[in-house]
C-alpha cells in the first residue's frame, strides 16, 4: 500500500468517526505522529541543514501545534481537504 493511500484512509477514519471525541483524539494522534517525524528528520540532519532548514522546521512545529485546537467538526474539514489534495495529486501524476 502506497504512503499517500495511507494517509488518504486516516483521514477518511477521522471524517467516518461519528464519535466527536474519538475524532479530535485521531486528529491529535495524528500530530503526533507528525511531531514524532519532524523530529525524527530533524535528528537526522547535520549541523548545516539544520540552521538551513530552521525556518521550515519552526514554521511545521507551528502549524501543528496550531492543529491541536481544533474540534471535530474542524478536524473533519481539515481531514477532507486534505483527501481532496491527495487524490487532485494522483490525477496530476
Amino acid at each position: 500500500m502506497k504512503n499517500d493511500d495511507v494517509i488518504f484512509n486516516y483521514f477518511k477514519l477521522i471524517c467516518d468517526e461519528k464519535d466527536d471525541i474519538k475524532c479530535v483524539a485521531l486528529g491529535n494522534d495524528w500530530i503526533t505522529a507528525m511531531e514524532n517525524n519532524i523530529l525524527s528528520m530533524e535528528k537526522s540532519l547535520n549541523e548545516v541543514d539544520k540552521l538551513k532548514y530552521s525556518e521550515d522546521i519552526n514554521n511545521n512545529k507551528q502549524y501543528l501545534e496550531n492543529l491541536k485546537i481544533k474540534s471535530a467538526s474542524e478536524w473533519r474539514e481539515y481531514a477532507t481537504q486534505c483527501m481532496v489534495e491527495i487524490v487532485d495529486n494522483k490525477k496530476n501524476a
